[in-house]
């Protein structure tokens, strides 16, 4: 599980996403599934959570044509470079193939009432002092060694 803590993007600044990472067993030929389990309202995220990016779809040709094989799953991909591609898209949304076709259409159409839902998704980090607390105690332990 991980936690988002995203000052990256404008729209979630400031609010904290917990997300899962689900590796198959075989991995890294596969990618793993990556799932958002805190409520977020994103074109690229579905209903349920689910993350639909390149970098997380099966490696090899796309049978509708939309990506190229070198922008989907490589077994070089790292969760570093997982999460530096979810963070661009939360940025940076691809409405060409929207997950969450919604969400798109709202960010679209009316942004106001989309900056609105994005913000009533949002937990805050004074909701979580307890995380705040063991990443200090990880910084701390890091920098001891």
């Amino acid at each position: 599980m991980m936690l988002f803590d995203l000052h990256a993007s404008a729209l979630h600044e400031g609010g904290f996403f917990k997300a899962i990472l689900d590796f198959p067993k075989d991995y890294p030929q596969k990618p793993p599934k990556m799932r958002f389990v805190s409520e977020i309202w994103h074109p690229n995220i579905d209903k349920d959570g689910h993350v639909c990016i390149s970098i997380l779809h099966d490696p090899g040709d796309d049978k509708w044509g939309y990506e190229r094989p070198e922008e989907r799953w490589l077994p070089v991909h790292t969760v570093e470079t997982i999460l530096l591609s979810v963070i661009s898209m939360l940025a940076d949304p691809n409405f060409e193939s929207p997950a969450n076709v919604d969400a798109a259409k709202m960010q679209r159409e009316n942004y106001p009432e989309f900056k609105k839902r994005v913000a009533a998704c949002k937990m805050q980090r004074e909701n979580y002092p307890e995380f705040k607390k063991r990443v200090a105690a990880c910084v701390r332990k890091s920098q001891e060694e």
